[in-house]
């Protein structure tokens, strides 16, 4: 009797051992947590058509998306900081590859490297290796890019364009004559909304690109190129004179507001990156149709980069299922669903091009021949500080006009933070 008491509690004994052992893995199997702030439209529906995509392929896993609306991805930021430093990450976030990645969240040793999981679903080659790279630190791999965005966009609504009958300008010269003609006809020349800083920035970072050429921009970044490059000047003279023809209410709208005075008839044109073209299509504009585009004048044959990236936090609670998030995205399935949606194009090389509208079609084959480099306004290309710093002098300069201390301030902060 003894001996089957005995026997009767080792099972007990074992039975609840297995089943302490297996809750953390079924409650593992029941949910990820995805961190991002695409609240906007466009971004808003490709992130819901990518959740449908893994519920598909995992339907046990709910999908906490965990967005943060406000401030165009600031607000978000400033929130994921704060748990990441606090020991409570998301099992997943969207972060800008390069330096908002590798500086702020690799480098302090807060990722775990995921280039073995690359490896293993065969994922590491099919990626445009650049962009990869953009989540590389020494040696290893730490995210995926599910994107690649352009920031030196620029739409114009064709409608206001032939009314006013103004050519699609084809460079800086001819772009300030045609915002001169539409101020003169009593249109918004150029649709700003910079409530947020950044979109003035990236005006200004394209600028940079026009003047000094992709190949001297991205040595500001390498050490090749000075500070004081008279081209900089160059850029914030040119910065001064098309701030004199947006709209007088700019600090006080968002993008979105921006794009949609375009949209709706009350603007030429509209400096924006291209998820811009995303948030058209939900307004039911079609690409090619109500609006045309092409590289911020200056900039032909240059790319500025933006990629959105999702990587693997250290002390994520869902390791796993944060493991089939990334397989998902890293997959073309995942990026044919998402980017379409988005107005963004594949990270990966082998995406089915038929999946993609005339505007992302045409970008697809700029991205394969224009040279890439990295933008400032959006993380890519310089640390955190100086982004802050420049956006600082940039909102100053709007206000003051003065061309020779907004050059000053750039190479001081240039010299505090990147050098």
């Amino acid at each position: 009797m003894l001996l089957k008491k005995s026997a009767l509690l080792s099972g007990l004994l074992i039975l609840a051992l297995v089943l302490a052992f297996s809750l953390p893995a079924a409650a593992q199997d029941e949910e990820v947590e995805i961190f991002s702030w695409w609240t906007g439209g466009g971004e808003e529906e490709g992130l819901n058509a990518l959740i449908e995509l893994f519920h598909e392929e995992y339907p046990n896993i709910e999908v906490v998306n965990a967005t943060v609306a406000g401030g165009a991805g600031s607000n978000a930021k400033a929130v994921l900081k704060t748990r990441m430093v606090g020991a409570n990450p998301p099992d997943s976030f969207q972060v800008h590859g390069g330096a908002e990645l590798i500086n702020t969240y690799v480098e302090t040793g807060m990722m775990q490297p995921i280039t073995d999981l690359l490896e293993e679903w065969g994922v590491k080659d099919k990626f445009n290796q650049q962009i990869l790279e953009m989540s590389a630190y020494q040696g290893e791999y730490y995210s995926v890019p599910v994107n690649v965005h352009r920031s030196n966009a620029m739409f114009y609504n064709k409608e206001v364009l032939a009314e006013n009958n103004v050519e699609v300008p084809t460079d800086l010269d001819s772009f300030i004559a045609a915002l001169e003609k539409l101020d003169q006809a009593g249109v918004v020349p150029l649709a700003l909304g910079d409530t947020n800083k950044w979109p003035a920035t990236q005006i200004f970072e394209t600028l940079l690109v026009a003047t000094l050429g992709p190949d001297a921009y991205n040595g500001l970044w390498e050490g090749e190129t000075a500070a004081d490059d008279p081209a900089v000047r160059e850029a914030l003279v040119y910065f001064d004179q098309i701030m004199e023809y947006v709209n007088s209410d700019h600090s006080a709208l968002t993008w979105q507001d921006a794009t949609q005075i375009m949209q709706e008839g009350e603007a030429g044109f509209n400096i924006m990156g291209d998820w811009a073209e995303g948030y058209m299509k939900t307004l039911g504009w079609t690409p090619g149709q109500e609006f045309g585009w092409l590289p911020v004048p200056g900039t032909e044959g240059s790319f500025v980069v933006v990629t959105d990236t999702f990587g693997l936090p250290k002390g994520a609670p869902n390791p796993e299922n944060a493991k089939k998030w990334l397989k998902t995205i890293a997959s073309v399935a995942g990026q044919d669903t998402f980017n379409p949606i988005k107005g963004s194009i594949p990270a990966r090389l082998d995406a089915d091009k038929s999946k993609y509208d005339a505007y992302l079609s045409d970008t697809m084959d700029d991205f394969a021949n224009d040279t890439l480099v990295p933008s400032i306004a959006h993380g890519s290309a310089a640390p955190e500080g100086f982004i802050t710093a420049l956006s600082d002098t940039i909102n100053s300069f709007i206000t003051s006009g003065d061309v020779d201390q907004a050059f000053e301030s750039f190479q001081q902060n240039h010299q505090e933070y990147v050098q």
